[in-house]
């Protein structure tokens, strides 16, 4: 029986432009995409998220169609879904938010049903820290994997409660960026072991198109980006990083280093496919079979 994944994220519209075109209004948030990424792997896992009357039931249909257990999404009568939109500079890197609309997430009071409660890995989102604090509360595995992804907004915003959850995570997946502005640290590797110093075991930052590393108090580990041929649309691609690497570490009975390097792997390659396409396109069309192919590809340049 493969662990149980429990995450929570937005579930949403966005409207993204790129220099190569729009995407119009689309199905995205983190949720969406960590699950979509999760469920390559696995079909024991679950959204707690809130939407409102105007998300389309063929898209939590979809999500089902993936094995996506969606019963915690709260549906807000009368009430519209958080909308973001967002237009990505010419590098691709730099973005400017055009528009956010949170709607119903101001209510979002996430209720972890006891079906989930006891899952083994549970994957905070980027939402507010007091809605992930929320969650860990009513998670009652004491083995329980926790892994917390975040944003700079939080820490301009929100640092100490932020501290409060990264003191009781597993994993915490950030950027370069956000790893820099967390400790006051311009060297990744110092500011990766003043992370650890704050409470979790495990740090990965992410390195854009150029990669990843990973530390704990024993190891360190870079991985390449996959070289993917056509980047469209970066959105999400964070979110499936996280979701791939979730989702692989499910089928396994324990989670030390060499687990890790492979769910790294398998996270990157998630995120190379979500990019080729706007929204959760790219994710909707792939299968284990496409990233298994992708992997041989991936193993050939980094061994």
């Amino acid at each position: 029986m493969k662990n149980k994944i429990l995450i929570t994220g937005t579930v949403a519209f966005d409207d993204i432009e790129t220099p190569f075109g729009s995407s119009g209004k689309v199905i995205g948030g983190a949720g969406t995409y960590i699950a979509l990424a999760s469920s390559l792997f696995t079909k024991n896992l679950a959204i707690v998220s809130i939407i409102g009357e105007d998300f389309p039931e063929k898209e939590i249909k979809f999500l089902n169609s993936r094995g996506i257990d969606t019963k915690m999404i709260e549906i807000i009568k009368g009430g519209k879904t958080f909308y973001w939109k967002g237009k990505y500079h010419e590098n691709m890197i730099g973005r400017d938010t055009l528009s956010t609309e949170l709607n119903v997430l101001e209510k979002f009071n996430p209720i972890i049903n006891s079906e989930f409660s006891s899952s083994e890995i549970i994957l905070l989102g980027n939402l507010h820290p007091f809605v992930q604090n929320t969650v860990i509360n009513q998670c009652s595995n004491p083995n329980r994997f926790i892994i917390l992804d975040t944003m700079n907004f939080w820490m301009d915003n929100a640092l100490n409660e932020l501290k409060d959850v990264v003191e009781k995570v597993d994993l915490i997946i950030i950027n370069d960026e956000e790893a820099q502005q967390l400790t006051n640290e311009s060297n990744i590797f110092n500011a990766g072991n003043k992370i650890l110093k704050m409470g979790p075991k495990k740090v990965i930052i992410k390195k854009g198109e150029h990669g990843s590393i990973y530390l704990d108090s024993f190891h360190k580990y870079i991985l390449p980006a996959f070289p993917v041929d056509s980047l469209v649309d970066p959105t999400g691609a964070g979110d499936s990083y996280a979701g791939g690497i979730a989702g692989f570490l499910s089928t396994k009975q324990e989670i030390g280093f060499n687990e890790i390097k492979e769910a790294m792997i398998f996270g990157t390659l998630t995120a190379s496919f979500c990019v080729e396409n706007f929204g959760v396109e790219g994710l909707r069309n792939v299968d284990y079979e496409k990233l298994v192919s992708r992997l041989k590809i991936f193993k050939s340049y980094i061994t």
